[in-house]
């Protein structure tokens, strides 16, 4: 599922990195983004991978975006955790 919405950068997070088990290196990098919305209105975004974490560079806190993005879901020990990954990131006013 590929999803779109408008806000504002609040925080960049820290970059995160580590060597997966198949002893390949990544990065991981979450950003939160403030949609004026009344209720709920903070959204928390990663992006994974070199790429996009240099696609997210471009950008700094307090800056209008629009961000496209995918839903995920995984199953944890019953419990199911959401991944809202971050694909396409522009400034309000570009076209996407």
């Amino acid at each position: 599922m590929s999803l779109a919405i408008k806000g504002r950068i609040t925080k960049v997070l820290q970059l995160e990195t580590g060597t997966s088990k198949a002893g390949k290196s990544w990065e991981k990098q979450s950003f939160v983004l403030d949609t004026g919305a009344q209720y709920n209105p903070e959204v928390a975004f990663s992006v994974f991978g070199d790429e996009k974490v240099k696609m997210l560079a471009n950008f700094a806190e307090g800056q209008e975006v629009e961000v496209a993005f995918n839903v995920s879901s995984r199953d944890f020990n019953g419990k199911y955790y959401h991944n809202l990954d971050a694909w396409k990131i522009n400034s309000v006013g570009d076209k996407f």
